[in-house]
């Protein structure tokens, strides 16, 4: 539509053309779809121009039931509105039958439903195409096929089918060829269930195949059935029911199963190639295409059917073969791919526009096939060539016409054909009227004398215009001045030029350029003037003809002029209404000239100037042409005499008179006679006959014109009869012609007249426009193309001409009707055993015969059960065909076929013989506790559709009448379960099927036990204590007898937090039950100081019961996890800190805040703490007051609980206000001469700040201050001069802070004098010093004279002089330097000056600092999550502890982490670890000096341990033929979150593992794919951070059928087989033996007698705690002395220190007279050997476990010592030579007994190097016996030397020996 608007604004077309376009465009879209509308507005885009177009031209073939018709609008359409016909094929329009077929206006062409017997090949199997004409042209559709698909009988079926387990079964569902075409496989049944996409070993294949692959024993139980419906009648069909017969897999070449032979798709489909074949083992397939193997193409894909090819191409075709092989033969599959491309046609050019007689080609390009027949249609018809027309190329696809007529124009189609494919395309061929148009030309100009002119015209024609000029109507002369010129422009015009140079005076004038070709004449003129005199050209005389137009013109050249005029005798013109005078270019025109009026000579007057005029004279003589008196000839018969005058009554003499008959002369033979006399002549006919017919003309000429008038001369003669009509036949549905044709003049019109029926006759005319189903032959015959019975009757041909009478008669059509069954049932029912009668009306002529047939087998009526009777009703014959009493194999098709002499027809009836339905098959599908879960399948369904079943279930000891009954189940089901049942009772069931006809006999009956059910009650008594911040005890007894459902295995604790923000899902707990009826868990891991609801569920081999009610306790309070936040210190005076802080999170306090510890010490100046100290508060704040001055204080908070103190917070330093120093601590002054004094001093002890001077006061006499002198803070001698000789003087020093002057140190005097004794300045103290430095000691000396220096030390407790060396010496001024300083520099030493006048004496101690020494390190408390550890300090190494570093690593690992630990703790708690994980610690100290000795390491476990799987728990939940079920709810996490599993499978005859890995452990896991009836091996391995537990175990799946593989067997199957021989130095011999919750792997057990003695050697094995009864097989090989093997499979590699601690068994021999012992749950056999006994062949075993070794291991943590690791050395030693022996000893498993739901028991034979014998995970406990055979003679000395470890226990320091 938008298109149309924009061709109305662009006034391509008009408004009443727009308003039309939207009317058509709006009515097709009713009429067809919106695909419709797309595609016009596609092919509007194409051709912007076109007025006719197809719409769905595609359509090719129309295919309908009889029983429904159809309707096609006619493809075609145009604009203005077209009209629509349909045409058959052979071009003959089709006419309408009522009720049969009909043309509706909009051209929808409609073919009714029918009854076969009314079928026509002519209407309902035949080539049709429709036409479509408008203003435009017309245009045919491509031929489209109808054909109507008449209803047969037919059955479907599928045939049983056979195939091998693991292989591939293809059901197909086999269709009768006859209807082939028309039925799809609409869907498939599994027994009632539809097979959907959903079910993924089942598909379904484009043809209708059903595949089965990896066919189980379990898809033979089935009935499979396929479902088809007809794609025209709608009809559906249900096949047979057919099986698949499964086999076990055998050795066998391939056999094809699908295949093909030819397959036809059209390009860019898909499309399928199937080869598919059975064979074992699986064939594999290779693809060919012709004889070569398929290039590599992404569209090529083989899938399970076979080749799927994508997008298809032309290419593709060819020969396909798909090679099939395996190991025992080959099979092939050849199939031929054609790849069909739709036939395309384009006609080119697209647009096609030319003008009459111009030449037009077209040309047909076809795609899509190489071979096609080509037509070319003008207008819908057909084209053959001629003089004008001609066809070229190979096919004929070039169209080349010549001489185009205005006729030719119109749609121009191009059709292919090939087969029964056809396409077309057209173009639209617009011829334009070609007579010439004038585009541009010259217009009225004034030039000056000699200047140029130049003159065009432009004009377009077909054919190309010749152009001439004229001026003044007289041809323009070519010469020097005047030049013509020609030529074609770009638009394909001519453009002619007239140049004219030197122009004159002469040359003015009206020039003329005149345009002609053969389709007419044009022309134009315009005046030019050239400037000069104006004078007229000579005018020559004229002829006018009375009562025409006539022009005289005047011919002025020179410019300018001022007027022209004419004159006719001395009178201004016009002066009459016929007269006009065109003064601007000299005209006078005359209107229907007069002879006596017009006649004279006119004069032309040119006034040149106002007062000069010019003038010229032009004599008009005026000719009078002749005038006919009209004539006609009246009416004449044959025979008649005729005379006709032709009078001419005007025009000028001399005149002359001529006849001609029908534009010609008259013939001689005519007789006709001609008299001319004067002005008339006469036309004499003596005898006429019908030769005189014609139209007669009389001509008359004078020389003013010839004229003629003419009349037609009609001969009459009366009709009559040159074929009568006469009665006649006609049959029904085939056409008939009633013969009736006459003749006379005016040809006679004939008219035929009905009268229905044979009784008197009352004729009516006949409508010949319905439909044209009858119609009136050219020769006056009637057609009835389609004879009906109501044409039966009278029929009159009527005669007339309007000459004499007219002529009738009549004639009788006796229409005969052929056989036709009228009425039938299509579908009827019966009642098995009960009498049945089907009818079938026939109508026709008679007498009809019916016959009865059944399925093509025609009815004997004397058969015993069946009777027809025939009668007849009117005009109807009624057959009844009576069936007493009816089977069921009288289902099926009948036909009555009704004959007679003009054809038959028949009746297809379709018999069902309902009854009631077989009874179905039943089978367990699953058996529950409460529940009984059926399968059944369908069988018979009596043929009437299953309205429900019925399942009865009672007790086994009941009847049938207390039955319980579920009614009325849906047939849809197949499936059902039964509820409400008791646990572990036995049931009987049984079925019945039901339809409409009643209810079948019962089923088989099954017998039943129900599963034991999960408990119906709760443990009772459930009560909780909390035994610390992070554990709970849970006590609880087990639920009421009567509830428990069986025998309680074990108990579901669910616990979860109650506080808020915690997790308020439970986390639940498996415990295995004791089997005492108290119960008790403790809760590790737990939020400290929280409360926590928990419930307890029983649960036995069915499942857990319910919950009990919540019980909540809350955890121990704790010490806070986190110290308090933003500690801030500030100092507020020189004593004084003021403290706050923010009080840690609720959740990390860990229980009830009791208030706040403030740990603070002084960082003193010369690198060591003070004294650290305490106080509490309650509040977040404190002042801390006492303090020194001027002091650097360490700070740390913590907050405590009644638990104890929590964590501290980071150090902080804050130092106190600075204040004025104290005195100095000590002051010497000693004479150097007789006028200098030294003083030295010491620092104050209270420094209260930075020394910013010294100030010295000398005094004469004290306190007088006679000087005072400054020394810098860092100088503590002065030298005071100039003193007076043996003057006593006071001398004192004061330090000086920031705050001013501290106190004066103590008063002293000296005296300045000459010989002055040796005194030492330095002050006796201590030196500190860390070690390896220098350091000076010194000792400066004053004394006249100088003294001399030596240093002593003091030696045990003696002074000796100090050794002077590399690292000794004495400096000039006295001091002692040590390099390097040990620890054994320390101690006094001793300085002496002396000179001859006195000496003087100091003592300086020495002290070294070195790294403090290792703290000792204990582990005070274990959670599942934390260790704490505590120490005591050793040794500080002279320095105060600054801090600890506590470095920590797991177990087998290297990577350490360190922790930085405050001077002030003595605990601490590492957090976040890991559960049931062992870790190792070392502790270091740290002071001034640095880092000491690092702490030995000790070891820690957390609480947990690997996970362990309930006995109470059965693994496999269910077991079938190709699937297992395991239970994974048996597995305990053993107090740690389990964090993944690994889990692996194979067939024991396989060496590949299949391997599933999850991170997560589910409640189950499904194994898939299994192999029917084969053992299986499983391991299993569960994994959290103590370790993982692992679980071996074999299994088998059933076999189809149900049935159990026989382990017995199959152990006696692998006992039996040939040994291989083995390399015993590599073989290690290997036993695991399952018992319930241990496993032993026996390495050597052995006794020898040698020499009359007996020794017994009693040899240690591994026990791996596991709480299932199978485990994993451990290669001791690769086992070290102590280790637990099955840790080391996943442990990282480690110190060999951590073997010592791996659990240990001992096996002990028991007392000889025993044959064999059995090792049960105790496991314990305390037999003495008595001394002396010999060993027997064969003995057995009994076993005891060690101590707990995780306990013996924590108490090893704080006693451990390097002895221990010696042992360890030893231990390993003498193990590693008793492995040796392993290799020669020999075990038999003699028997082993399972408690399992089996009971049974296996025996196995021996076997030197047996494999590990595992069973199910047994519900009871189990036994096995065992024996060991002692190893061979030349082994027997290496076993004696052996020493024999004991079993390592805690505290214990020797090694044992035997």
């Amino acid at each position: 539509l938008n298109f149309h608007w924009k061709l109305l604004f662009m006034k391509r077309v008009t408004l009443l053309e727009f308003l039309v376009l939207v009317y058509v465009t709006v009515t097709h879209c009713l009429l067809t779809s919106l695909y419709v509308l797309v595609f016009l507005f596609a092919v509007f885009c194409e051709d912007l121009r076109s007025s006719l177009y197809f719409v769905n031209a595609s359509v090719q073939e129309v295919v309908f039931a009889s029983t429904t018709g159809t309707s096609a609008p006619c493809p075609a359409a145009g604009v203005p509105p077209v009209s629509l016909r349909w045409y058959l094929a052979t071009g003959e329009e089709i006419y309408d039958v009522p009720g049969i077929r009909h043309v509706h206006p909009n051209g929808t062409l409609q073919i009714f439903h029918f009854q076969p017997s009314s079928f026509s090949k002519l209407i309902h199997d035949n080539n049709y195409y429709c036409t479509a004409e408008n203003p435009s042209g017309r245009i045919r559709s491509q031929d489209v096929h109808f054909k109507a698909v008449l209803r047969e009988p037919y059955t479907v079926r599928v045939e049983d089918q056979k195939a091998m387990r693991g292989n591939v079964a293809v059901f197909k569902c086999i269709i009768p060829a006859s209807v082939e075409a028309y039925i799809a496989v609409v869907s498939w049944e599994k027994d009632t269930m539809s097979i959907n996409a959903e079910m993924s070993r089942f598909l379904i294949t484009s043809t209708g195949a059903l595949y089965i692959l990896d066919v189980q024993m379990e898809d033979g139980l089935y009935n499979y059935r396929c479902m088809t419906r007809h794609r025209y009648t709608g009809e559906t069909r249900q096949s047979n029911s057919a099986r698949l017969i499964v086999s076990d897999p055998t050795n066998s070449a391939p056999h094809i199963l699908d295949s093909f032979e030819r397959r036809e798709v059209m390009a860019s489909h898909r499309v399928e190639l199937p080869c598919k074949a059975s064979g074992h083992p699986a064939p594999k397939y290779r693809w060919l295409k012709d004889n070569r193997p398929l290039e590599p193409d992404t569209r090529f894909r083989q899938s399970v059917t076979g080749l799927l090819i994508e997008r298809t191409h032309p290419t593709d075709t060819g020969t396909y073969v798909c090679e099939v092989w395996n190991g025992y033969g080959n099979a092939e599959v050849v199939g031929r791919l054609q790849v069909k491309e739709p036939l395309k046609v384009m006609v080119s050019p697209r647009k096609v526009k030319g003008s009459v007689g111009s030449q037009v080609s077209l040309s047909c390009s076809v795609t899509g096939s190489e071979e096609y027949q080509l037509s070319w249609y003008r207008n819908g018809e057909l084209i053959y060539p001629s003089n004008s027309v001609r066809m070229t190329g190979q096919n004929r696809e070039n169209l080349v016409m010549a001489g185009m007529a205005k006729s030719d124009g119109g749609a121009y189609q191009c059709f292919a054909r090939h087969g029964k494919m056809s396409a077309q395309d057209f173009v639209q061929v617009i011829l334009e009227d070609g007579t010439p148009k004038i585009l541009a030309s010259f217009s009225e100009k004034v030039y000056n004398i000699n200047e140029f002119v130049s003159l065009s015209c432009t004009v377009k024609g077909t054919p190309e215009p010749r152009v001439t000029w004229t001026l003044d109507d007289e041809p323009v002369v070519r010469d020097s001045r005047h030049r013509i010129s020609h030529y074609i422009n770009a638009e394909g015009h001519v453009v002619s030029h007239l140049n004219i140079s030197q122009t004159q005076v002469p040359d003015g004038g009206v020039y003329r350029c005149i345009c002609n070709n053969s389709a007419g004449t044009v022309s134009y003129q315009a005046r030019i003037n050239v400037r000069g005199p104006a004078s007229i050209r000579p005018m020559k005389n004229l002829t006018a003809i009375a009562g025409r137009d006539m022009y005289i013109h005047c011919r002025v050249i020179g410019y300018p002029y001022y007027s022209i005029k004419w004159y006719k005798d001395s009178n201004l013109l016009p002066y009459n209404h016929r007269q006009r005078a065109f003064e601007n270019n000299g005209t006078l025109k005359l209107f229907d000239v007069q002879k006596d009026v017009d006649e004279g000579e006119y004069t032309c007057n040119v006034l040149v100037q106002p007062q000069l005029s010019t003038h010229q004279s032009v004599y008009v003589t005026v000719k009078v042409p002749p005038t006919i008196h009209p004539f006609e000839f009246p009416r004449f018969s044959i025979g008649q005499r005729v005379f006709i005058p032709c009078v001419v009554m005007s025009g000028d003499q001399p005149v002359f008179i001529t006849w001609q008959k029908d534009g010609r002369p008259i013939p001689a033979s005519l007789g006709v006679t001609i008299d001319n006399i004067d002005f008339t002549s006469s036309l004499r006919i003596s005898n006429l006959t019908l030769m005189h017919n014609g139209n007669y003309t009389c001509i008359a000429r004078n020389q003013a014109a010839a004229v003629e008038h003419q009349s037609q001369l009609i001969v009459r003669v009366p009709p009559k009869f040159v074929v009568q009509p006469k009665d006649q036949d006609g049959i029904y549905g085939k056409a008939v012609i009633l013969n009736c044709s006459a003749q006379g003049y005016p040809v006679p019109t004939i008219q035929w007249e009905y009268s229905k029926g044979a009784g008197v006759p009352q004729f009516k005319p006949i409508a010949l426009n319905s439909g044209f189903r009858i119609e009136v032959l050219v020769n006056g015959s009637l057609l009835i193309k389609h004879v009906l019975e109501e044409d039966s009757g009278f029929y009159l041909c009527r005669v007339s001409n309007d000459v004499g009478a007219d002529v009738s008669k009549s004639m009788y059509l006796n229409v005969k009707i052929p056989a036709m069954i009228t009425s039938y049932p299509n579908t009827t029912l019966a009642t098995q055993g009960e009498e049945k009668k089907m009818s079938c009306t026939a109508h026709g002529e008679k007498p009809i015969m019916v016959r009865w047939e059944k399925e093509e087998r025609i009815i004997n009526p004397e058969t015993s059960r069946y009777v027809v009777s025939v009668k007849e009703i009117g005009d109807e014959v009624i057959s009844t065909l009576q069936i007493m009493p009816t089977v069921r194999e009288d289902s099926g098709f009948f036909s009555c076929h009704a004959i007679n002499s003009f054809g038959e027809d028949r009746g297809i009836i379709q018999l069902t013989v309902q009854e009631p339905p077989d009874p179905p098959e039943v089978e367990i599908r699953e058996v529950k506790d409460r529940t009984i879960a059926l399968r059944w399948t369908m069988g018979f369904d009596g043929n009437s559709p299953i309205t429900g079943f019925d399942i009865e279930s009672k007790n086994k000891s009941a009847s049938w009448d207390t039955a319980q009954k579920t009614k009325d189940v849906s047939p849809q089901l197949n499936q059902a379960t039964i509820i409400d049942l008791h646990p572990s009772s036995t049931y009987n069931i049984r079925m019945f099927a039901k339809n409409l006809i009643g209810k079948s006999e019962a089923s088989n009956e099954l017998t039943i036990t129900t599963d034991e059910a999960a408990p119906d009650g709760p443990p009772q008594d459930v009560m909780l204590e909390a035994l610390s911040s992070q554990s709970i005890k849970v006590t609880w007894r087990s639920p009421k007898k009567h509830l428990q459902n069986g025998a309680i295995r074990g108990y579901q604790v669910g616990y979860r937090e109650y506080s808020s923000g915690g997790n308020y899902q439970f986390s639940v707990i498996s415990v295995e039950t004791t089997g005492d009826n108290a119960e008790s868990l403790v809760l590790d891991n737990l939020k400290k100081f929280t409360q926590y609801g928990v419930v307890v569920q029983a649960s036995n081999s069915a499942g857990t019961g319910p919950s009990s009610t919540e019980v909540a306790a809350t955890t121990l309070e704790d010490v806070p996890s986190r110290p308090p936040e933003n500690v801030q210190a500030v100092a507020t005076s020189p004593e004084v800190i003021s403290l706050s802080w923010i009080t840690p999170p609720k959740d990390a306090l860990n229980g009830n805040l009791m208030g706040f510890r403030v740990i603070y010490w002084a960082n003193l100046p010369d690198g060591e703490l003070g004294e650290i100290r305490n106080v509490t508060t309650s509040k977040p704040s404190l002042e801390l007051d006492g303090l020194e001055k001027y002091t650097n204080y360490s700070i740390q908070v913590l907050a405590f609980t009644r638990a104890g103190d929590g964590v501290r917070s980071e150090q902080i330093y804050t130092r106190t206000k600075e204040d004025v120093p104290g005195p100095p601590a000590g002051v010497k002054a000693a004479a150097a001469s007789n006028s200098v004094v030294f003083v030295s001093w010491l620092p104050p002890h209270k420094v209260n700040g930075i020394i910013r001077k010294y100030t010295v006061f000398c005094s004469n006499p004290h306190p007088t201050v006679s000087s005072e002198f400054e020394a810098a803070p860092d100088v503590f001698f002065y030298r005071i001069p100039n003193l007076s000789r043996n003057r006593q003087y006071s001398i004192w020093v004061v330090a000086v802070t920031a705050a001013g002057r501290g106190n004066a140190s103590e008063i002293i005097t000296v005296k300045p004098m000459a010989e002055a004794p040796a005194q030492i300045l330095t002050f006796n103290r201590t030196v500190t010093t860390p070690w390896m430095r220098d350091i000076v000691l010194p000792c400066k000396a004053v004394g006249d004279p100088s003294p001399t220096i030596k240093w002593l030390k003091e030696i045990n407790a003696s002074p000796a002089p100090v050794v002077i060396d590399s690292r000794r010496s004495v400096h000039g001024n006295g001091s002692l330097v040590i390099r390097t300083v040990k620890a054994e520099d320390s101690g006094n030493y001793t300085c002496v000056a002396s000179n001859s006048f006195g000496s003087d004496k100091i003592v300086l101690n020495l002290q070294v600092q070195v790294p403090p020494d290792q703290p000792r390190l204990t582990v005070t408390k274990t959670t599942t999550t934390s260790i704490t550890l505590s120490w005591i300090p050793g040794d500080n190494g002279g320095s105060s502890i600054r801090g600890y570093i506590l470095q920590y690593s797991e177990d087998n690992s290297e990577q350490w982490g360190n922790f930085p630990i405050s001077p002030s703790e003595r605990l601490y708690r590492l957090e976040n670890l890991k559960c049931g994980t062992w870790y190792k610690f070392t502790l270091t100290a740290q002071n001034a000096v640095g880092p000491g000795r690092i702490s030995e390491i000790i070891e820690a476990k957390t609480h947990g341990k690997e996970p362990q799987y309930s006995k109470e728990q059965e693994l496999f939940t269910s077991i079938n033929a190709t699937r297992v079920k395991l239970n994974l709810n048996g597995w305990n996490n053993g107090g740690c979150p389990i964090t993944s599993f690994t889990l692996e499978y194979r067939p024991l005859e396989s060496p590949t593992w299949t391997t599933a890995q999850r991170t997560s452990l589910t409640k189950s896991y499904i194994l898939y794919d299994l192999q029917e009836a084969t053992w299986y091996e499983l391991q299993m391995k569960v994994y959290n951070s103590a370790g993982y537990a692992e679980k071996r175990l074999k299994f088998a799946t059933l076999s189809y059928d149900g049935s159990k593989f026989d382990l017995a067997e199959m152990l006696m199957s692998k006992n039996t087989r040939p040994a291989e021989p083995i390399n015993k130095q590599q073989q290690t011999l290997r036993m695991h033996i399952d018992i319930p919750r241990a496993q032993l792997l026996i390495e050597e057990r052995d006794t020898m007698e040698t020499k009359q003695k007996t020794s017994t050697v009693t040899h240690t094995v591994h026990y791996q705690s596991l709480s299932q009864a199978t485990g994993p097989l451990v290669d001791v090989s690769d086992a070290r002395p102590g280790t637990n093997p099955t840790a080391r499979r996943t442990a990282k590699a480690g110190p060999a220190a951590r073997n010592r601690y791996a659990s240990q068994w001992t096996l002990n021999r028991p007392h000889p007279p025993v044959s064999s012992h059995t090792l049960s749950t105790d496991w314990r056999l305390p037999t003495p050997r008595v001394a002396g006994s010999v060993d027997k062949e064969s003995d057995s075993y009994s076993v005891s476990p060690s101590q707990d070794t995780d306990r013996a291991r924590s108490s090893m943590v704080s006693t451990e010592s390097a002895s221990s690791t010696y042992e360890e050395l030893a231990r390993a030693y003498e193990h590693a030579k008793m492995e040796e022996q392993l290799r020669h000893a020999k075990f038999t498993i003699t028997e082993c007994f399972i408690s399992d739901t089996s009971s049974e028991q296996m025996t196995a034979g021996t076997n030197d190097y047996t494999d590990s014998l595992t069973s199910s995970t047994p519900s009871e406990s189990g036994i096995c016996r065992f024996t060991a055979s002692p190893p061979k003679p030349q082994d027997v000395s290496r076993v004696m030397n052996m020493a024999v470890p004991k079993a390592h226990r805690p505290g214990e320091r020797k090694l044992s020996s035997a």
